[in-house]
């Protein structure tokens, strides 16, 4: 089986629960830096699908290696290789559908409550609602042909699936670990940024691994819908009389 491309930006945005996944199903996988890298991967084909984590940076901010990696994400749609997008990894998916990415109305920072669509909840192995963790300044407009698979009191569009695609303006994978490196890293920014759906330090990390544990659960279910849609090897029967010569 091809191995899976995830493509990391950031230190403390690493793959989380989704390595467990991949090993506990034997799903080989590969982690590439294009930020490090400078380039990302030309031909979607060279993997079984694409995952895109989040990143610190905006996807109108334009930096080359974003160019490079939407053309991935153009290549996957086009030989339908499936992507599944974080946060940043879903708005470069919205960037590489057509669709607009734009400054949302206020920071989306800390724990908080989705909702999920009934077809989504079928098709994605996912709870009608769950508490999940976020950290966005941006937005997606719905791409054309796709459809909202999740929203919250102050984000709308918080998830869209076009068909073996799907993207999540929040973070699934996320451990007790990251979540604490994370907080540290961005220790300065949680101190200036306010807002109706922006937490402190403190309330982040209050109950976090309760509700890791929560979180846990339903991002193993989601991951292992979306990785069942992969295309495997098919298996070839040897008649037995042939493999006994």
């Amino acid at each position: 089986m091809k191995p899976i491309a995830i493509l990391q930006h950031e230190p403390t945005q690493g793959p989380g629960v989704l390595l467990e996944h991949l090993a506990m199903q034997g799903i080989p996988h590969q982690i590439l830096c294009p930020p490090e890298e400078r380039s990302a991967p030309r031909h979607a084909r060279d993997y079984s699908g694409v995952v895109v984590l989040g990143s610190n940076h905006g996807v109108n901010e334009h930096l080359p290696w974003m160019h490079d990696e939407c053309r991935l994400l153009q290549d996957a749609l086009h030989c339908d290789v499936p992507v599944l997008g974080h946060c940043f990894g879903a708005q470069m998916l919205a960037r590489a559908m057509g669709a607009r990415v734009r400054k949302h109305l206020c920071p989306n920072i800390g724990w908080s409550t989705v909702w999920v669509t009934t077809a989504a909840q079928r098709s994605m192995d996912l709870p009608a609602s769950a508490v999940i963790f976020h950290w966005h300044y941006d937005t997606f407009d719905i791409p054309s042909g796709a459809t909202r698979t999740m929203y919250s009191s102050h984000c709308l569009n918080k998830g869209f699936q076009h068909g073996r695609h799907w993207a999540f303006q929040g973070h699934l994978e996320v451990t007790a670990e990251s979540i604490r490196h994370w907080c540290r890293a961005g220790h300065d920014e949680l101190l200036h940024v306010h807002g109706p759906a922006v937490q402190t330090e403190l309330e982040i990390l209050r109950d976090a691994r309760q509700r890791i544990a929560c979180l846990h659960g339903i991002a193993l279910n989601t991951y292992g819908a979306w990785t069942r849609q992969l295309d495997r090897p098919a298996l070839v029967a040897v008649p037995m009389g042939r493999a006994m010569r």
